[in-house]
This record gives C-alpha cells, sequence and structure tokens, in this order.
C-alpha cells in the first residue's frame, strides 16, 4: 500500500495536469498511480513533469531510445514499478514487440540489436552504477554513435530523471497498477498471499 495517499482529483481544473493526464493515458491506457502520488505536491509535480518533458522532446535521442534507458535503469535499481511503467511506454505507447521488450529484462542491453541504442544504454548503466567510472573512452563512443554535446547531456540528465522516479516510487510503495507480467519477468517476482494483483488490462492493446 502507497505510504502516502493517492490524490484522485474528481474535478481538476487544472488544465497542465489535465494534459499530463490525457498525454499518459494515451501512451499508457490509463492514468498510473505514480501521478496520483506526484498529486501530493502538485506544484512540484507540474515543473517535474515539465522538465521530463524537455527531456523527452527536444534533444537528440529518440523517444524508443529513452525508454530503453528507463527500462534499464529501471531495473538496475530493483524499481518494479518504474520498469513496468517504462516497458508498457516502450511496448504500448510505441508500439514494440512485446517479446523484444521482455528480452531486455531477461538479457539485458544484450539483446538490443541497435548498436547506437545499446551503447547508449550501456553508458547510462555505468553512469547509475558509478559516475566515477566514466571515462574519455565513454564518451568518444558516444560521439561515434552520432550524439553532440547537447545528446550527451541529454542523456547523463536521463539517468538522474530515471533514478528519481525509482526512488520516489520504491520509498513510497507506490502501488503497483501494471501487468503483473512485467514485473514477474523483469524480477521473478511471484504474487503473495493477499498481495494485490496489478491492473492487467491497462497497457494491452
Amino acid at each position: 500500500m502507497s505510504r502516502v495517499p493517492l490524490i484522485k482529483p474528481e474535478n481538476n481544473d487544472d488544465p497542465v495536469i489535465n494534459e499530463m493526464f490525457a498525454w499518459v493515458t494515451e501512451v499508457e491506457g490509463g492514468v498510473p498511480n505514480h501521478f496520483y502520488v506526484e498529486m501530493n505536491f502538485p506544484e512540484h509535480f507540474k515543473a517535474k513533469l515539465a522538465a521530463t518533458q524537455v527531456l523527452w522532446q527536444m534533444g537528440e535521442m529518440s523517444m524508443p531510445e529513452i525508454q530503453h534507458v528507463g527500462i534499464a535503469v529501471s531495473q538496475a535499481n530493483a524499481c518494479q514499478y518504474c520498469t513496468a511503467a517504462f516497458c508498457t511506454l516502450l511496448n504500448y505507447g510505441l508500439g514494440a514487440d512485446e517479446d523484444k521488450t521482455k528480452a531486455l529484462l531477461t538479457e539485458g542491453s544484450d539483446a538490443i540489436e541497435d548498436p547506437r541504442t545499446r551503447t547508449m544504454v550501456d553508458f547510462a548503466l555505468k553512469v547509475n552504477a558509478d559516475a566515477h567510472a566514466i571515462t574519455d573512452d565513454d564518451i568518444a563512443a558516444l560521439r561515434d554513435i552520432g550524439l553532440g554535446d547537447k545528446g550527451i547531456v541529454q542523456l547523463v540528465h536521463l539517468v538522474s530523471d530515471f533514478a528519481s522516479y525509482n526512488r520516489l516510487n520504491t520509498a513510497l510503495q507506490t502501488d503497483y497498477d501494471y501487468r503483473d507480467m512485467w514485473r514477474a519477468v523483469a524480477f521473478n517476482w511471484t504474487r503473495k498471499e493477499g498481495e494485490a494483483e496489478g491492473d492487467n488490462t491497462r497497457g494491452v492493446r
């Protein structure tokens, strides 16, 4: 059970939040509980999501590349909630093959066929694990796949952005409301007695 209330406003008159709810419904099939946790601090919620939108839309990386990074970082940080969220975005929102998305969870970056995406994911995982370990050769590898200075900064910020969502949803135990299949594949999860099911319909075409 979430450690803070899930704020589900019946009559929300904030156009910014309504726009966010409409967008996430389109790409995930409904409004996830994460958004309702964020509604405990709506002022920050709007600013945070606006910053995420900039990272996702105004850099050098494509949306599928960004979601691959989100999945890999979230799984590395053991966040079941975010891992499932970004799998849903990649699979449901962007139309990626479900089996390939599962392979990313079980095989890691080795499952990524595109060298550019694989390089980004490997770099992101290294930053997430230990930013001090990044070398000039790592940066050169990003330039070799076509990232410029803007894209390199974008990628590092994405790691931090995804990790911040990981911490929020893990620390506050956001009620899981994605398909149970994603956490089963990513973390060998099995339902315990009395544990609630995820939403097995949202994110299914």
